[in-house]
């Protein structure tokens, strides 16, 4: 556990750093096929400015979307160049867009998203640059990075996408509503059994014990209902059906949350409502728990500022009422494993490749966006794959942050995300169809097996 949190330690940073440049006075190198560009050079050459068309999920109520903002602004104003941003909010209909986009070539220069599954239709298509190929022309590419904990695609084992911050994924609480329901915040000793009578008393108290739109935004309670039934050994595993055992844990999982609707623990809306409403009641003190991942720290933050965007105005009272901790284990899962890793990163396309100048631009920007100097500001408390890890300040951070490493400190266990090992397809039916599943209208495990026939259908 010391080693867990040392390494969790290590890789934790405040968000209120002020942002800085790279270092992009290094001599220029020459953009020919046969001689290789430094990457310091990639930012600074080119005289013509260049129009860089980037998505990204920096974007709603993702806790960085201003650092983006600030650091594209920092980064037109070094190279002249300037960035068409076309980010949006990380859900399966924006997945489903990347997908599309570049399907009918519509796809952008530069992409941050996830590295698992996803990605694969562009991928095996031939419609990114990895970063091997990167190198052979730019040698300094990502190399402030730490090649081991950079993920390979799983459509043939190689990496493409050069990761940014890492997430974690555990329970953010309302204290004031727990206070006002005479229970105390879940702990590392909190067991399943302990924390559903938690969410009884939370309800006969007259509030929600649990902000959810699993009509909308389900993955989250998938992902750990599976992983209760689990260990971190096998999680990541995918089930041959719906009948051996692995099979078994997943339906055992989905049954848990069906359980939780029929007891009354989610919103009375939670089948029609949007993530952004049931976060709401959350942050309004109209619910007591929110499952969620890192990125919602400055979510909640936002939402205790009188002005979203501007941190002087934040509310440090109502920030203090809350608070994060570990989604409560059964069988043998330990409440301290939690789901995190490092599972998105910028990805250069083929189409930005094989222009000269947007090459050049496209290079420059990931370089910007990964360096040692801007990673922190987005990593805040979670991992980064950077070789050089920069020391915590703990006067850097605000309650909510020091509440996370404090959570950080027990950790047992970081774990993937196993949905990360299914494509859009894959997840339909117990995703998209996870209303019929808690209401009964359609067998869960009929729905399991669905998704893995899908799945393996599609291995070739």
């Amino acid at each position: 556990m010391k080693k867990i949190w040392n390494i969790a330690l290590a890789a934790m940073m405040a968000v209120s750093f002020t942002a800085c440049g790279t270092d992009t006075s290094s001599e220029t190198g020459t953009d020919t096929a046969d001689t290789p560009v430094s990457s310091e050079g990639a930012a600074s050459a080119g005289a013509e400015s260049v129009s860089l068309n980037v998505t990204t999920t920096f974007a709603g109520e993702d806790g960085n979307a201003q650092n983006f903002k600030n650091a594209v602004k920092a980064w037109e104003s070094e190279t002249g160049n300037k960035v068409v941003d076309t980010s949006a909010t990380s859900d399966e209909n924006f997945k489903t867009r990347v997908v599309t986009d570049f399907e009918t070539g519509s796809e952008p220069d530069v992409l941050f998203f996830f590295n698992g599954a996803d990605a694969n239709d562009f991928v095996k298509a031939g419609k990114v640059v990895s970063i091997d190929e990167i190198r052979a022309e730019y040698p300094e590419y990502a190399s402030n990075m730490d090649d081991g904990r950079i993920a390979a695609s799983p459509a043939g084992g190689v990496k493409y996408a050069v990761p940014v911050n890492g997430y974690w994924e555990a329970l953010f609480a309302n204290t004031e509503v727990l206070d006002a329901a005479g229970v105390a915040l879940p702990d590392e000793n909190t067991s399943w059994e302990d924390f559903l009578d938690i969410c009884q008393k939370v309800k006969d108290a007259g509030y929600t014990p649990v902000a959810a739109a699993l009509g909308n935004i389900p993955h989250y309670w998938w992902e750990f209902g599976i992983f209760n039934h689990q260990t971190p050994e096998n999680h990541l595993d995918i089930p041959a059906s719906s009948e051996d055992e692995l099979g078994q844990e997943w339906v055992a999982g989905l049954e848990d949350i069906k359980t939780m609707y029929e007891l009354g623990y989610f919103p009375d809306n939670t089948l029609s409502a949007t993530d952004d409403e049931t976060f709401a009641m959350f942050t309004d003190g109209k619910a007591a728990f929110l499952l969620d991942g890192s990125w919602k720290v400055g979510g909640i933050v936002s939402a205790c500022q009188s002005d979203p965007e501007d941190a002087s105005t934040l509310d440090t009272a109502k920030l203090d009422h809350f608070d994060v901790t570990y989604f409560p284990g059964q069988d043998a899962r330990k409440t301290t494993d939690l789901i995190g890793g490092l599972s998105m990163g910028y990805y250069i396309t083929r189409k930005a490749w094989e222009d000269p100048a947007t090459r050049e631009a496209a290079v420059s920007f990931v370089e910007y966006m990964t360096s040692d100097e801007i990673v922190p500001l987005f990593a805040q408390h979670t991992a980064t794959a950077l070789n050089n890890a920069p020391e915590v300040d703990e006067s850097q951070f605000n309650s909510l942050q020091i509440k996370a490493i404090r959570m950080m400190s027990k950790v047992t266990s970081f774990t993937g995300a196993v949905q990360d090992s299914f494509s859009g397809e894959c997840r339909t039916s117990t995703f998209d169809g996870m209303p019929e599943l808690v209401t009964g209208k359609k067998d869960i495990a009929e729905a399991v097996q669905e998704g893995l026939d899908t799945y393996y259908a599609t291995q070739g």
